[in-house]
C-alpha cells in the first residue's frame, strides 16, 4: 500500500501535491504497522515504522516516508529528506515516487529546480502507465517547461492519463478541445471530456460544464443544467461556480430568484478571497439584497476587492469616500480610488476623476487633466463624458475652443439620449457655431430634449419657435418624432 501524492492542475498550472492512499499487495511487518498508524493519524509512530521498513529497502515505505517529510507529518517538514526518500523508491522503479521526484525537481523543493530532471522522472513513471505522471508531462509540454511548447505532445500525454480515468486529465482534454489547442476545436468533444471528469466529482470540470450549458456550446442551452452543475462544483468550494450560481439566484436564471441564496453564495466565494464575489457582496450590503443593508459592511467588502485591484470595487469605494457612506468622508481617498479604477479603464471612474479635476475636489483643479479623463471615458461611449468633452470644446476650457469638435461630441451623447447634449446641439444650430445656422435642426433637438423633461430645452424651444414659420415648426416636430421612433428602447 502506498501513501501517495497526486498532482492536480487548474488550467496549465501545477498545483501542490495531495496525500492519497494507494493499495498494493503483500504488505507486512513494519510497513503494515506504518499504514495502520497513518490511518489512525498517529504520524510519529507511522514515521518510526516506515523508517524501519525503508532502511530495509522497502520501496513503499521509502515513498511514504518521503510523503511524511513533504507534509511535515510526524516530523518537521523537510523537502531535502523527502527528495532523498523519493529517490530511493524511484530508483527501485516505484512509479508514484518517480512522479513525486519529478514534481520536486519541477518546483525546486529539496533539490535544485531542474526541468530536464523533472521530465526524466516523469517519463519513467509515465512509461510505466502512471496517470499522474502522464498528466504532468502534458502540463510541461503545454507550458514549454524543459521542452519547446507543444500542444500536440501535451494532448497525447493528457489522453493517456484521461483514458485511465484521471479526472484532471479528462478536464484538460475538455479544455484543449474547447480552445482548439493541439487538436481541431470541437465543442461536442469538449463537453464529452468535461462530463467524464464532472461525473467523477471533479469540481473544475463541473464548473466548466455549467459554463457550456449556460452558453449553449456543445449542448442545448439550459440555465437549469448550468445551475445544476454550478451547484455541484460550488458545494466543493469552487469559487467560480459559487459566484456564477450566486449571479443566477440574483437574476432568477435557471433557479427561482432568491437574493438570500445569492448573498450566501457570494459570501462563500468572498471568504476565499474571490474579488468579484467580494464586490457583489458589497453591493448586496449596500442595497440590502438578501441581507440587512449595512454601508459599513459594504465598504469593508469593497475594500477587500479593491485591494486586489478589482476596478468596479475601487470605483464604488471611491464613491463611498466621496459621500461618507460606510466610511469617514475623505475627498482625497475618493480621488485615489477613482484613479486606480480609471487607470484600469473603468469609464465611471474616468468620468468621476475628470469631474474632480474640473472642480478641484480632493485634488488641485486642472482643466487639461479634466478633459483628458473625460475623453478616455467618452471614447468608450460614456454619454456624460462625451457631453463634458463637448462642453469643454464649446467653452474653450482645457482645450482650444472648437465648435466643430463640440458639435461632434454633443452628437455622440445626444444619440444616446443625453438631454444636456441635445439642448446644446440645438444652441449650436441656433447660433450657427461650428455648423450652418438651422432653426429647424435647432428646434428638433430642443423638442427631443424637452420630451425627456429637460426644462432648459423646453424654454429654448418656446423662444426658438417665435422666430420660425409654422411650416418650419411642423418640419422640426416631424423630425423629432422620427428620431424618437428610431431611438425607442
Amino acid at each position: 500500500m502506498h501513501l501517495s501524492k497526486s498532482v492536480a492542475t487548474s488550467g496549465f498550472v501545477t498545483a501542490a501535491p495531495v496525500l492519497m492512499l494507494f493499495a498494493s499487495l503483500a504488505i507486512a511487518g513494519d510497513f503494515e504497522d506504518g499504514m495502520k498508524f497513518v490511518l489512525s493519524k498517529d504520524y510519529t509512530k507511522a514515521m518510526q515504522s516506515f523508517r524501519k521498513a525503508a532502511n530495509a529497502g522497502n520501496a513503499d515505505a521509502q515513498f511514504n516516508l518521503g510523503v511524511l517529510y513533504s507534509r511535515g507529518r510526524g516530523v518537521p517538514q523537510d523537502h531535502e529528506q523527502a527528495a532523498k526518500w523519493y529517490r530511493r523508491a524511484a530508483e527501485q522503479g516505484d512509479a508514484p515516487a518517480q512522479s513525486m521526484l519529478g514534481y520536486m525537481y519541477l518546483k525546486g523543493q529539496g533539490v535544485p529546480q531542474d526541468y530536464q530532471q523533472a521530465m526524466f522522472w516523469y517519463f519513467r513513471a509515465a512509461d510505466s502507465g502512471y496517470a499522474v505522471a502522464q498528466y504532468n508531462l502534458g502540463v510541461m509540454y503545454a507550458k514549454g517547461q524543459g521542452v519547446e511548447k507543444d500542444y500536440r505532445h501535451a494532448l497525447s500525454w493528457y489522453l493517456k492519463a484521461a483514458e485511465q480515468g484521471h479526472a484532471p486529465a479528462q478536464a484538460i482534454m475538455g479544455f484543449m478541445y474547447l480552445k482548439g489547442q493541439g487538436v481541431e476545436q470541437d465543442d461536442h468533444q469538449a463537453v464529452s471530456w468535461y462530463r467524464k471528469a464532472a461525473e467523477q466529482g471533479y469540481g473544475e470540470a463541473q464548473y466548466a460544464l455549467g459554463v457550456l450549458y449556460a452558453k449553449g456550446r456543445g449542448v442545448a442551452q439550459s440555465n437549469q443544467e448550468a445551475a445544476s452543475w454550478y451547484r455541484k462544483a460550488a458545494e466543493q468550494g469552487n469559487t467560480d461556480a459559487q459566484f456564477n450560481l450566486g449571479m443566477m439566484f440574483a437574476t432568477g436564471e435557471g433557479v427561482t430568484q432568491d437574493y438570500r441564496q445569492a448573498a450566501s453564495l457570494y459570501r462563500q466565494a468572498a471568504d476565499q478571497g474571490y474579488a468579484r464575489a467580494q464586490f457583489k457582496l458589497g453591493v448586496a450590503n449596500a442595497k440590502g439584497l438578501g441581507i440587512p443593508e449595512d454601508a459599513y459592511e459594504a465598504a469593508a467588502w469593497y475594500r477587500k476587492a479593491a485591494e486586489q485591484g478589482y476596478a468596479p470595487a475601487q470605483f464604488n469605494l471611491g464613491v463611498m469616500y466621496a459621500t461618507g457612506k460606510g466610511v469617514i468622508r475623505d475627498e482625497r481617498q475618493a480621488v485615489s480610488w477613482y484613479r486606480q479604477a480609471a487607470e484600469q479603464g473603468d469609464p465611471d471612474a474616468q468620468y468621476n476623476l475628470g469631474v474632480r479635476y474640473d472642480t478641484g475636489r480632493g485634488i488641485e483643479k486642472d482643466p487639461q487633466q479634466a478633459v483628458a479623463w473625460y475623453r478616455k471615458a467618452a471614447e468608450q461611449g460614456y454619454a456624460r463624458a462625451q457631453y463634458s468633452v463637448g462642453v469643454k470644446y464649446d467653452s474653450g476650457q482645457g482645450v482650444p475652443q472648437d465648435y466643430a469638435q463640440a458639435l461632434a461630441w454633443y452628437l455622440k451623447a445626444a444619440e444616446q439620449g443625453h438631454a444636456g447634449a441635445q439642448t446644446n446641439l440645438g444652441v449650436l444650430y441656433y447660433n450657427g457655431n461650428g455648423v450652418k445656422q438651422d432653426y429647424v435642426e435647432a428646434d428638433k433637438w430642443f423638442s427631443i430634449a424637452s420630451a425627456g423633461g429637460y426644462e432648459d430645452a423646453k424654454e429654448n424651444r418656446e423662444l426658438m419657435e417665435k422666430l420660425m414659420t409654422p411650416m418650419q415648426i411642423a418640419d422640426a416636430r416631424r423630425e423629432a418624432d422620427e428620431w424618437a421612433r428610431a431611438h425607442q428602447r
